[in-house]
């Protein structure tokens, strides 16, 4: 799937006077070590703001995990301690070689809703189209009630199905004691690479119309300095 951050990309290449080149890596266990630290590539898109592994700009947008339901099954689900929760059956994405708990999932834990969960791989099958679809396609099939998956992905895929779907931001927007739901999203340059990051939030101030153009066609909600622009319903 050739997505928003591909299109960014592309911008960013355009507006740097450069040719844009692609290093493909599964995002598991060395991603950093064998790309970015490896010198296998200069930038990596989509890195939470802030990121201990990475020297990142400014975030260019910000997303939450959200709620997936079929339209047609009139649920009003929006936070996770909604007792409809024990009694639906609930797809979580899964993450890592060892498929790690998302935030969603550990919310779920510890509110002791597990029986009726069900996990689905962020990577799937790479032999089929488009992976981290197949959450989507559960809710849309009746495989499960609702799922609970990454924003921009839910939300480009969720226009995309022939069933119409509703996507709903998850609340709270932070699960205490230190759960969050809710991140900036910016570019990961190597660390000490000041140079680069600079270069790059120039352009993301630069081209901010476009940039917020091109996320609001995905789906994506983006990150102003003043505010966050308004979380709505995604209805297909």
């Amino acid at each position: 799937m050739e997505g928003f951050e591909n299109k960014l990309a592309e911008l960013i290449a355009k507006e740097s006077g450069e040719t844009l080149e692609y290093t493909w890596w599964a995002q598991r266990r060395g991603f950093f070590r064998n790309t970015l630290k490896a010198g296998a590539c200069d930038v990596v898109l989509g890195v939470p703001a802030g990121f201990e592994m990475a020297l990142t700009t400014s975030p260019y947008y910000r997303s939450s995990y959200v709620f997936i339901t079929r339209k047609d099954r009139n649920l009003d689900i929006k936070s996770f301690d909604d007792p409809l929760l024990r009694k639906l059956k609930i797809g979580v994405q899964m993450i890592g070689d060892d498929f790690s708990n998302t935030p969603p999932a550990h919310a779920l834990t510890r509110r002791n809703i597990i029986d009726n969960v069900r996990g689905y791989t962020l990577y799937g099958d790479y032999s089929q189209p488009n992976p981290p679809a197949r959450i989507i396609d559960a809710v849309a099939g009746r495989e499960v009630d609702i799922a609970i998956a990454w924003g921009p992905l839910a939300g480009y895929f969720a226009r995309l199905s022939k069933v119409a779907l509703k996507v709903v931001p998850v609340s709270p927007q932070v699960d205490q004691p230190f759960l969050p739901f809710v991140y900036d999203i910016a570019m990961g340059v190597r660390r000490g690479d000041l140079e680069l990051k600079d270069h790059l939030e120039r352009i993301l101030d630069k081209r901010r119309t476009d940039i917020d153009r091109l996320l609001a066609e995905y789906g994506v909600h983006a990150w102003t300095k003043r505010q966050l622009l308004p979380i709505i319903e995604i209805e297909g």
